[in-house]
């Protein structure tokens, strides 16, 4: 990546929906370990976007001290970046209705996952906020003025509307925001799931063998992948027209660092259950040190709502100096 540039903000979020899973972990939380010693960092629950469908208050608070434990068992240092969560900060909402009233109803329409999210709901059950959920995204991102922000590739469309909305801004009002940049990761931008690899993997999928949750037990990893969809095929080679394949190679090389030609080689003469045996003792080597650290973390609550706390104090002044001048910008106060 180069030199670190402190001067540099990053910025990134992921929502508390429950048990983050392999792809977070790869798309998103790897690399946010990287960017804390590279920029100035700062990564959020973003509990506010996970009211955009129906949830459970109880087990939204609980998924978001879950989501935070795990920021900081996977790595992310206090010390080193800012975690926090999103609702505490009225801001964040504040900044969401502003920037409503300057962006056009057609660029929302387009968004890709308003409209696979809004299929798979009754019409008359799809709220608003499901809709506007990229004006809020591009708040978090503009309040804090970030200057890249690390997404998987199916976020890269909000990055983008957020440069779109900041621009617009700029124009009418004058240079407030900074312009920020996606940053996708070469490697696993895009976890499929392993009972289906034509679907990215989620955490609200129902499937039991869909996902490998960071807290899953080493048992239940096997069965997970070992169960995975692959072919009929011969041959453990990286061929994108074999999507089953294809990702549980990607998550193999994501653990493991090895380039393609080293992998194929690896593998060469033999069969899918080799290939699957050996990646699920790569994820739960990964995985075991994390659900230590996240065992020790939950055993000291006092711990994570101190750097909760703490964080709130951090990013107030930023946020303040954000807010007044879109404020005046837009002619309120």
């Amino acid at each position: 990546m180069g030199t670190a540039d402190k001067s540099k903000r990053v910025l990134s979020g992921i929502q508390p929906t429950g048990n983050l899973h392999i792809g977070n972990y790869l798309g998103a939380l790897l690399q946010w370990v990287r960017f804390q010693d590279q920029y100035d960092a700062y990564y959020c629950v973003v509990d506010l976007h996970a009211i955009t469908v129906p949830h459970d208050s109880a087990l939204l608070r609980a998924h978001t001290l879950e989501v935070t434990a795990l920021y900081l068992a996977a790595g992310l240092d206090p010390q080193r970046a800012t975690i926090f969560v999103q609702s505490p900060n009225p801001a964040h909402a504040e900044m969401a209705w502003l920037l409503t009233c300057l962006t056009p109803l057609g660029w929302l329409n387009r968004m890709t996952q308003y409209k696979d999210k809004a299929a798979k709901q009754q019409v008359d059950a799809v709220n608003a906020g499901l809709l506007g959920y990229p004006v809020l995204m591009a708040g978090d991102i503009l309040l804090y003025q970030a200057h890249e922000v690390p997404v998987g590739d199916d976020q890269k469309q909000h990055v983008e509307l957020t440069r779109d909305i900041a621009e617009r801004f700029n124009r009418q009002f004058g240079e407030v925001f900074t312009v920020p940049e996606p940053v996708i990761p070469t490697v696993g931008a895009r976890i499929m799931g392993l009972d289906d690899s034509t679907a990215k993997m989620s955490k609200s999928a129902e499937g039991r063998f869909h996902s490998i949750g960071l807290l899953d037990d080493p048992d239940k990893v096997r069965k997970t992948i070992m169960r995975a969809v692959t072919d009929s095929q011969q041959g453990i080679v990286f061929d994108p027209q074999r999507p089953g394949l294809y990702n549980l190679l990607t998550i193999y090389q994501a653990l493991t660092g090895l380039g393609n030609a080293e992998i194929e080689a690896h593998f060469a003469g033999k069969g899918y259950g080799d290939l699957k045996k050996e990646l699920a003792e790569v994820v739960i080597a990964e995985i075991e040190p994390i659900q230590t650290r996240y065992q020790e973390l939950t055993a000291d609550p006092a711990y994570i709502d101190e750097v909760l706390r703490h964080s709130v104090e951090q990013l107030r002044p930023i946020a303040d100096a954000t807010m007044d001048a879109v404020r005046r910008a837009m002619g309120h106060r």
